[in-house]
């Protein structure tokens, strides 16, 4: 059984309904309860409830941190990503889902690391996700029956070393992982077309990121690959360029006013060429090592801010809170900003976090995943007080390596 609704075998069955009780003091916070939306956390899972449950509590979480349910209305991606990001959205396959184009060719990976961070690439990649989400539930509600996946084109023409570029492929892994772990089953198929001599090893080093039943949903296409797509998409529904007739309203048969082309990165957008600052403190870390910090907020609704760039290679970051004196209950610290690998060798971090109660935050750069390469951190910290009032952090101690 396919572990679908509809076609549930009685184990099946029972497994959902376990997992709905499992789960129902966080069902209401959840974008969807309905039974297809929860089974789409099982069969990643391979119907596993304790091991669907931990991954859908660890999605909210990571929801939270994304701002995901506001981020279509609230977040408004840089101007580098907006205009050079290439991809987008545009008409729907025979079955009614929605159909993302992603163009490789046209990407600039290096331009586009130097001109903003790797954050705002996955917050992009997080709204995209929410778009395609809910452009599912319009399509369920206008056709009368569910519609949960999405049909991808991924255009491989223009392929190149630049794509190969490290650091790139580093980010793309992580944008993949996050995608496997936040947005599990959302694909139907995965069309490749246009893919050159180079194909082979690109995809050999971004395979690993993928589950096995997503990789049995890519298809590599050949000469036909127009054919093979009029098969799955009704011509209205496809553009010109891709063997369609659909076009924009000016004519234009790639249809770009929907699925962005990208293009190079003019030097003007580049951060290491127009941003300067000044930093206050600098450490080094070792190989294997993290570096902490640890801070007085004196009052809630404060905001700590940080500034910080690495030299060499990424660097993780992330903000932890101690536990109260009086709360014995806890012996471990609270991760207020979870780990991440910044690329702040490329591009300077600049962030914030709101400290809904007072006490003592922990800024930790995070070198224990180096085992060769130490790192020179040069960071600014500070703290917005709800008067206005902006104060240096009062340090409880020194900065500690460990």
């Amino acid at each position: 059984m396919s572990g679908r609704m509809g076609d549930l075998n009685p184990k099946q069955a029972e497994t959902l309904l376990q997992f709905r009780e499992r789960i129902k003091d966080i069902l209401p916070d959840l974008p969807a309860q309905h039974d297809q939306y929860l089974l789409r956390w099982l069969r990643a899972r391979s119907f596993n409830v304790e091991k669907s449950e931990a991954m859908l509590r660890k999605h909210l979480v990571f929801r939270r941190h994304m701002s995901a349910d506001t981020i279509i209305t609230d977040w408004k991606p840089p101007e580098v990503i907006e205009k050079y990001v290439s991809g987008g959205m545009c008409g729907y396959d025979r079955e009614g889902s929605p159909i993302w184009y992603d163009l490789v060719g046209p990407l600039d990976p290096k331009g586009l690391m130097l001109s903003t961070s790797k954050q705002s690439f996955m917050k992009k990649k997080v709204r995209d996700s929410e778009l395609l989400r809910r452009e599912c539930q319009r399509q369920s509600e206008k056709l009368g029956q569910n519609i949960e996946f999405i049909t991808l084109v991924y255009d491989c023409e223009g392929l190149g070393l630049k794509h190969l570029w490290k650091p790139a492929l580093e980010a793309y892994g992580e944008v993949l992982t996050m995608l496997e772990d936040n947005y599990p089953e959302a694909l139907k198929r995965v069309f490749l077309i246009k893919t050159p001599r180079l194909f082979p090893m690109a995809y050999n080093l971004v395979k690993h990121f993928l589950c096995e039943d997503t990789r049995r949903k890519i298809v590599v296409l050949g000469d036909n690959w127009q054919e093979v797509l009029r098969k799955h998409i009704d011509p209205e529904q496809l553009p010109v360029v891709y063997g369609g007739s659909l076009t924009d309203p000016d004519g234009d048969p790639r249809c770009r006013t929907m699925i962005n082309h990208g293009g190079t990165v003019p030097r003007s957008y580049y951060v290491q060429d127009s941003v300067k600052v000044e930093y206050d403190c600098s450490v080094n870390i070792g190989r294997g090592s993290i570096f902490q910090l640890e801070f007085d907020v004196p009052a809630p609704i404060s905001q700590l801010r940080w500034q910080f760039k690495s030299e060499g290679a990424d660097i993780g970051f992330g903000v932890f809170k101690q536990p109260d004196e009086g709360d014995s209950q806890l012996v471990e610290m609270i991760q207020v900003v979870p780990i991440e690998r910044y690329n702040a060798h490329l591009v300077p971090e600049d962030g914030s976090f709101t400290c809904s109660e007072p006490g003592v935050y922990v800024l930790r750069f995070d070198n224990s995943y180096s085992r060769l390469q130490s790192k020179k951190i040069s960071y600014n910290v500070d703290v917005l007080l709800p008067d206005g009032q902006t104060q240096s952090p009062r340090s409880r101690g020194d900065g500690r390596l460990q």
